[in-house]
């Protein structure tokens, strides 16, 4: 697995994977991403790791090529605009499957059932949403995410980050009392003896939202490729074992 910032050099040219998927660079899988985003994809030990990148090295894998990662700026994702320009094979980003998105991009199966949620500091006394508005607290979230658009249709003008690791180093350092985020984001922030002592979580918001890998339009063969990894992975308990090591324990199962 390869991490390079910016763009790829595509020295080696496209070239074709197992099956007669094409790809952009002979020998790899170009995946374009956005970091930080834990548990989903962040470096550790100088490597990028995470739970998408687990589950693309799975389709990498029966490709018989090696996963390349390039780390964009999010707003591409929405546009496609790496795939388009064959800069990359797949976005894979905790990216949430809409209807505006799909009129850019062909999605994979979901492979995540997500929540978001609300962060706040202990000090400020912040719950809910209404908390927040009650009490007159600064709110922020990521730019360009569901977490936005979700608080923006709440009546909320919130202060946007660039990166979720922004978002939360903005409630860190006192720039916004509360933080709307994806939920599992909140889970790997508040393992930290440090952040559970200073941050609390408030109110789960229950949006229905699943995530997706996206290929560009019309890429049936790859967009087949990430469907059967991800399918095989919940058929065999591989999916249910990524997920412990990467999200936490598994979700109860509704009765």
């Amino acid at each position: 697995m390869f991490l390079a910032v910016g763009c790829s050099s595509g020295s080696d040219g496209p070239g074709e994977a197992a099956g007669g998927v094409p790809v952009v660079e002979k020998g790899k899988l170009t995946t374009c991403t956005h970091l930080p985003y834990p548990p989903f994809q962040f470096e550790k030990n100088g490597k990028i790791v995470g739970f998408d990148v687990a589950l693309v090295d799975l389709a990498a894998k029966n490709l018989k090529v090696e996963q390349k990662i390039l780390d964009t700026p999010f707003e591409n994702f929405k546009t496609g605009a790496f795939l388009n320009s064959g800069e990359c094979d797949l976005a894979a980003a905790g990216m949430t499957i809409t209807e505006e998105r799909k009129k850019n991009v062909d999605f994979s199966v979901p492979y995540f059932d997500a929540t978001q949620a609300l962060l706040a500091t202990k000090k400020s006394g912040v719950t809910s949403l209404a908390d927040v508005k009650a009490k007159n607290k600064k709110l922020g979230a990521q730019a360009e995410t569901t977490g936005e658009s979700y608080a923006k249709e709440q009546g909320f003008n919130p202060v946007a980050f660039e990166s979720s690791d922004a978002v939360l180093n903005g409630l860190r350092t006192g720039q916004v009392d509360a933080v709307v985020i994806d939920y599992p984001v909140v889970q790997g922030w508040l393992k930290d003896k440090k952040n559970a002592a200073e941050f609390a979580l408030g109110q789960n918001i229950e949006t229905g939202e699943q995530y997706g890998f996206t290929v560009k339009k019309g890429n049936a063969k790859l967009l087949a490729a990430l469907n059967k990894a991800i399918t095989d992975a919940r058929a065999d308990g591989t999916y249910n074992k990524l997920y412990q090591q990467w999200i936490g324990p598994l979700p109860k199962a509704s009765s």
